[in-house]
């Protein structure tokens, strides 16, 4: 059993610290920060101001999980533990929750945790470095199966976010079956949470230091009036797309407005036959809704969206707000004729989300305005939808192209046909030709290849790294036979096939 001791804060400042302190739980106490850089990351709090050298920087990016944590908050009042990368995650955002490293795991006589044990028995470390993250990435999945053995894809999806260099990813499956044999070491949820409730502000959190400006609002209201104030702040979301602009392209970022702390954006409804997801709901909690819904058409891409630790802390809306013409979230919410829900202080409007982006990295955003929520149609009669995603690594790897298909039938008649691409433009872009020529047509080979032909004029993809231009308008015109051969409908066998096979 893990026991917290009894409540004590340790403070960690300089004498010109000011504003109010950064607390969270670690190591069983509340450490509260006064002079830490707001866009300090977790990584290097723990490494430079702490000395907890067990969580590794391997590529200060979120792709190998070397510097894997788990971090425990209140989210609607219940407890949830995630794996997240600390390279990416800024200090400040712990303020509230509780931080768990590999120095958490040794017991308190001394001896291993299972996971521990378990990766030793099965010789799951060769270099070591790596080791530390995929021991919490198994911590977080020892807690959360209580003791259950994990399946095969469970373990996969648990450290799809972390790399072995030297090639040791059997030895370390094994290990995560074999933890649970080993004697079980229980984790005391009920006392966590009730620490965390006992830091939990009643008001909105603002944190200044170094010259720069951190605010995590509560409320709606907070949120709309501290955009309007500071309509040039960087909004921050999971940090997944912005902490490697303080990582890897050293920006400055000035003030930051947190969306984490607001409760509103982390809701999930339905109402009038859409799905609405709050632009703070996670990005594994997002498609886990959405998979319920969709589960044959949207399960694939979710498995492939990213690793673990970056959908638990990206989220969906930030996924939207953030226009990448590569994100693989764009062309599917298009296709099913999603809308977005901005907010500003003049109050809320819809748009549809093709008209959101009017070009590479511009969007229809006013200031002060920001992404409140993607609402998301239900699935509907004689709707056929597919999504695909190319890449070069099936796991964790950005797309070289990604499609998604939805055409509604009407028997073999085609009433509706929507396209739309991630990587084959500026913007996540519908294919307005190939539509054309699928409209009203039967849905027969000879239609398919006027649409893959019209698909030529619909796109000009540019080559780079990922892939040349001829590569994605190839792939791109064979993705969309795979539609086709995967909803194309089938002719029933004939009396006499069927008299055959009855004879068998």
């Amino acid at each position: 059993m893990v026991a917290f001791r009894p409540w004590r804060t340790v403070e960690f400042h300089s004498e010109t610290g000011m504003s109010e302190p950064i607390r969270f739980l670690f190591r069983g106490e509340v450490r509260e920060l006064r002079d830490a850089p707001p866009t300090q990351t977790i990584l290097q709090h723990l490494r430079e101001d702490v000395r907890c050298t067990g969580t590794k920087e391997g590529c200060a990016e979120g792709d190998c999980g070397a510097c894997t944590v788990v971090v425990g908050s209140l989210e609607n009042g219940a407890l949830a533990l995630k794996a997240v990368n600390a390279c990416i995650q800024f200090t400040p955002t712990l303020d509230g929750k509780a931080l768990f490293t590999v120095e958490d795991l040794a017991q308190a006589d001394g001896a291993l945790h299972p996971v521990q044990q378990a990766l030793v028995e099965c010789h799951g470390s060769q270099c070591g470095f790596c080791t530390p993250g995929f021991a919490m990435s198994l911590w977080g999945m020892y807690i959360e199966q209580a003791g259950r053995v994990p399946a095969r894809c469970e373990i996969d999806d648990a450290l799809s976010g972390n790399l072995c260099r030297c090639t040791g990813y059997r030895p370390i499956i094994e290990a995560a079956r074999r933890m649970v044999e080993l004697p079980a070491v229980a984790f005391d949820k009920p006392a966590l949470a009730e620490r965390l409730r006992g830091l939990q502000r009643s008001h909105g959190f603002s944190y200044t230091a170094h010259g720069q400006r951190f605010h995590a609002p509560r409320t709606l209201d907070e949120l709309v009036a501290l955009r309007a104030a500071h309509p040039a702040a960087v909004l921050l979301a999971g940090s997944t797309d912005v902490g490697l602009w303080v990582t890897k392209q050293m920006r400055e970022l000035g003030d930051v407005i947190y969306l984490g702390r607001v409760e509103a954006l982390k809701t999930v409804s339905e109402e009038a036959g859409m799905l609405e997801i709050g632009a703070g709901v996670s990005l594994q909690d997002a498609y886990a809704a959405l998979c319920e819904r969709y589960p044959a058409e949207l399960s694939g891409l979710w498995q492939r969206f990213a690793s673990l630790p970056i959908r638990n802390a990206g989220t969906l809306g930030g996924n939207v707000a953030n226009g990448s013409p590569i994100g693989d979230s764009m062309p599917w919410l298009i296709v099913l004729g999603s809308q977005v829900v901005l907010r500003g202080d003049q109050g809320a409007r819809v748009l549809a989300l093709e008209d959101f982006y009017l070009g590479y990295q511009h969007k229809d955003l006013r200031p002060g305005e920001f992404v409140q929520a993607v609402r998301v149609p239900l699935p509907r009669t004689g709707l056929r939808l597919r999504t695909y995603k190319l890449a070069k690594r099936f796991d964790q790897d950005i797309s070289a192209v990604c499609a998604a298909f939805a055409v509604t039938l009407d028997g073999e008649t085609i009433l509706d046909a929507r396209i739309a691409f991630g990587g084959m433009a500026a913007t996540p872009k519908r294919a307005a030709t190939a539509e054309a020529a699928l409209r009203g047509q039967p849905w027969s080979e000879h239609t398919l290849r006027a649409a893959m032909e019209a698909l030529a004029r619909d796109y000009t993809p540019l080559g780079d790294a990922r892939a040349s231009a001829s590569y994605r308008m190839r792939t791109a015109q064979n993705l969309l036979r795979r539609f086709w051969l995967e909803t194309r409908p089938v002719d029933p066998l004939p009396a006499s096939a069927v008299n055959a096979f009855a004879r068998i």
